[in-house]
C-alpha cells in the first residue's frame, strides 16, 4: 500500500473492547487509558466518526468511562462474540462512513482482537493506523509482536500524539488549542 497521511476528513476511530473488565488487566493501562481517552477527545474536536465495539459487555462490561465521555452523544456501541470484528454479522455496515477510508484503532487486546479486525480492514482496502501506545495486551511481548505483524502487513503504526497531529496539520488552530493542553 501507498505511504499516507492521516486526514480528518477521511478517518473514522475504532475504539476495540476497551472494556471495565479487560482494561485492568492490560500492561501499562493506565498509559492505555489516557492515550484513548484524548483520541476520544480528539474525534470528538475534529469531528470524526467513533466507532466502538464491546466484546461480550454482559461478562466484560462496557467502555471505560474516561473514553467514553468523550463520544459525542448517540454514539451506538456494537457488540460482539467474534475476535474479529469484521466477522461480526452486521459491522461492515456499522463501520461503514461515505468517503472514511482511514481506521484509526485503539483498544485492547493487540495480538487478538485488534490484530484480527486491522488484518481484515486491511484486506478489505481500509487504509489501517494503529496508534501503539493506545492499544495493549496483558503481556508487553504479545502486543509488541502483534505491532509489528500489523505493520508488516501495511499498517500505519504510530504513538497517539502522531495521529492526533497529523490529523491537525498545523498549529494555532481553535483544534490545535482545545488538544495541546493533553500534550503537555
Amino acid at each position: 500500500m501507498k505511504p499516507f497521511i492521516i486526514d480528518a476528513e477521511r478517518a473514522l476511530l475504532l475504539v476495540i473492547d476497551f472494556q471495565e473488565k479487560l482494561a485492568p488487566l492490560i500492561e501499562g493501562a493506565p498509559e492505555v487509558e489516557k492515550n484513548v481517552a484524548v483520541l476520544a477527545k480528539a474525534a470528538a474536536i475534529l469531528d470524526l466518526p467513533v466507532k466502538v465495539t464491546e466484546q461480550y459487555p454482559k461478562g466484560l462490561g462496557t467502555t471505560l468511562p474516561s473514553a467514553a465521555s468523550s463520544f459525542a452523544d448517540g454514539t451506538k456501541r456494537f457488540e460482539k462474540t467474534h475476535f474479529s470484528c469484521c466477522a461480526e454479522e452486521g459491522f461492515t455496515d456499522y463501520l461503514a462512513v461515505p468517503g472514511r477510508d482511514q481506521v484509526i484503532i485503539c483498544g485492547v487486546e493487540a495480538h487478538i482482537c485488534v490484530l484480527a479486525t486491522a488484518m481484515e480492514l486491511l484486506q478489505r482496502g481500509y487504509r489501517v493506523i494503529i496508534t501503539a501506545d493506545a492499544v495493549g495486551s496483558r503481556k508487553e511481548e504479545h502486543r509488541r509482536l502483534a505491532l509489528e505483524a500489523m505493520r508488516q502487513a501495511g499498517a500505519l503504526v504510530v504513538p497517539m500524539e502522531t495521529v492526533v497531529y497529523q490529523m491537525l496539520k498545523r498549529s494555532g488552530t481553535p483544534q490545535f488549542k482545545a488538544l495541546l493542553a493533553h500534550f503537555r
